[in-house]
């Protein structure tokens, strides 16, 4: 599964934003920008406002995670139909490689680069629009739409053009190690079109996330999954692991079917008829500065050093046995789930970040990104603890069947729970970076402490790969992100949003307590059941309720918090 289900946003204000210190109220369309869900402080509250945004928050943060989790069940299928058809071999190993392509076209044209640069785009436009930029006939959206989706269209095919005429060479930079290269260049070749077809996802998801309108966006992998099981299923016969390939160009098309009836319905693509006295003299789309190279040579850099950690895993990988690359992709996909997860809650709450820091309330930012790290701290090492204790049960009970054998059982649970000791630091990082890019101006800081953490895990994996093999490569992983967080958090307050970074790691603190406690438990308890479905199960129940009870006696405010909140709805509900 691909880092997917939860796009990454954040952006910056442009210049004439920034110099203007008069605050700059929210489209009418939208809910008030700086107020956030229930537990939002007194002023929020008595604004009347930050119910009502609260709610909505609530109610998209909710059909999020529903199409987040139905995404990554699918993804799971997928991953499933690969390990029983292919197994761990050369042939999953050539698709991996082939599929390094589109994973890093997704972060940077959908979960990352192309959020950040457009979705506060399309919000100062929005802005506009609402305090009369709309006015004699012109609409700033239309004109932002006109000036960037052809251009971006004409980008992105020949980028395309080139990865199908390069994939030799893109593949022999990759995996240099691989015996023959032939299969893994063909799948290149047929994932190539992913370069178009996510750039165009990633457009209309960050248009659609500045009008506030999550569902299509959060639906994109559910079509994007459907469309590789599909073809895998029906021609792995024929094709063998080509058909994969297939799927993941098919699956990338359908992602663009998901979001063009709603992208048609709210940005106007017609510019609308007037009376000849009437009409508007051309000016230049507004808006357009935001796209300049200022503003995404850092974003670029950020992305793509983050990304470039799997490039760093799988050019290590590829000197080891046939099936490690396979053994590292199974065993990441599913340990960062919990991440995933996490992270869709900065992804709904990112435009009233967005907002609050463009018209100046620092405060507001503030609370929300504490709230938000909070929260999101809390559901990544629950599913931390799950996965320490059951990695086991939970590779036996979703992949070990056909050519995955025990063997490869085995090998996946031991990485999957060293990739879980980087879990939150990748949560951290998804979740950090937006503030930095939203605090309008461009900054690097982001790139600088990503390519550090880059240098880190490319370090760590020279240096732990001979010895540990595939336990070396993702404990670099682990040291590498984890080292960005770090820096991430500590820069934060003091460059952009003013964070009590020394209160958040407190908290953190604390969660990670009662995760380790909860993980001891599980990996304990696990061999007590033998039948992996029923282990998990109890797992299930055990580790939860380990995690709260050790976060309760930690004082760990989320915990406390959420149980309060828990125990007021059910009273109110009886």
């Amino acid at each position: 599964m691909s880092e997917s289900g939860t796009g990454t946003e954040a952006g910056a204000r442009p210049a004439d934003a920034a110099a203007n210190p008069t605050p700059v109220p929210a489209p009418p369309l939208l809910p008030a920008p700086g107020a956030g869900p229930e537990g939002t402080g007194a002023a929020e509250r008595e604004s009347g406002e930050a119910p009502r945004l609260g709610a909505f928050l609530a109610r998209a943060a909710a059909g999020t995670a529903v199409l987040t989790v139905l995404g990554a069940v699918l993804g799971l299928v997928r991953d499933q139909a690969i390990a029983r058809y292919f197994g761990a071999s050369d042939a999953s190993d050539a698709f991996l490689i082939a599929w390094t392509v589109p994973e890093m076209a997704a972060t940077l044209l959908i979960e990352d680069g192309m959020a950040l640069l457009l979705v506060p785009a399309f919000s100062l436009a929005l802005t506009r629009r609402a305090r009369g930029g709309a006015e004699e006939g012109a609409d700033p959206v239309r004109d932002l739409v006109a000036a960037t989706l052809p251009r971006l269209f004409l980008l992105l095919s020949g980028g395309a053009a080139l990865l199908v005429a390069g994939a030799p060479w893109v593949v022999g930079v990759l995996a240099p190690g691989l015996a023959d290269p032939r299969l893994a260049v063909d799948c290149t070749r047929l994932t190539a079109v992913t370069v178009l077809t996510f750039g165009i996802t990633g457009y209309f998801s960050a248009a659609l996330r500045a009008h506030r309108s999550f569902l299509p966006p959060a639906g994109v992998y559910v079509a994007y999954n459907l469309g590789i099981i599909g073809m895998t299923l029906a021609l792995h016969a024929a094709w063998g692991v080509r058909a994969a390939a297939a799927g993941v160009a098919v699956g990338s098309a359908l992602m663009i079917l998901t979001q063009l009836p709603v992208f048609l319905r709210l940005v106007p693509l017609a510019r609308p008829r007037l009376p000849r006295r009437g009409r508007p003299r051309r000016r230049a789309a507004r808006g357009a500065p935001l796209l300049g190279f200022a503003v995404l040579a850092p974003v670029v850099l950020f992305v793509v050093s983050r990304q470039s950690q799997v490039l760093v895993e799988r050019f290590l990988a590829s000197t080891l046995p046939a099936g490690a690359i396979s053994h590292l992709n199974y065993a990441q996909k599913v340990a960062q789930m919990p991440m995933v997860l996490s992270l869709m809650i900065c992804t709904v709450t990112f435009p009233v970040v967005a907002q609050a820091m463009a018209a100046g309330e620092h405060e507001k930012a503030r609370r929300r990104v504490e709230r938000d790290l909070g929260l999101a701290g809390l559901v990544v090492l629950l599913g931390t603890a799950v996965v320490l204790g059951y990695a086991p049960q939970i590779v036996d009970v979703l992949f070990q069947r056909g050519a995955f054998d025990a063997a490869d059982t085995a090998s996946t649970a031991q990485v999957m729970r060293v990739y879980a000791l980087g879990l939150l630091g990748h949560c951290l990082v998804g979740a950090l970076s937006r503030p930095f890019f939203s605090s309008g101006r461009p900054t690097w800081f982001p790139a600088f402490a990503m390519g550090t953490g880059l240098l880190v895990t490319m370090g760590a994996g020279y240096a732990l790969t001979y010895r540990f093999g595939v336990d070396g490569i993702a404990t670099a992983n682990a040291l590498g992100i984890s080292a960005t967080a770090l820096l991430l958090l500590m820069g934060l307050g003091t460059r952009v949003v003013p964070i009590r970074a020394r209160d958040v790691t407190l908290s953190l603190s604390r969660l990670a307590g009662a995760s380790l406690a909860a993980g001891a438990a599980g990996w304990a308890c696990a061999p007590l059941v033998s039948e992996p479905v029923l282990s998990l199960a109890a797992g299930c129940l055990l580790v939860p309720a380990v995690f709260f009870l050790t976060g309760l006696a930690l004082r760990s405010p989320e915990v406390v918090s959420l149980l309060a909140l828990t125990r007021r709805r059910f009273l109110d509900g009886r």
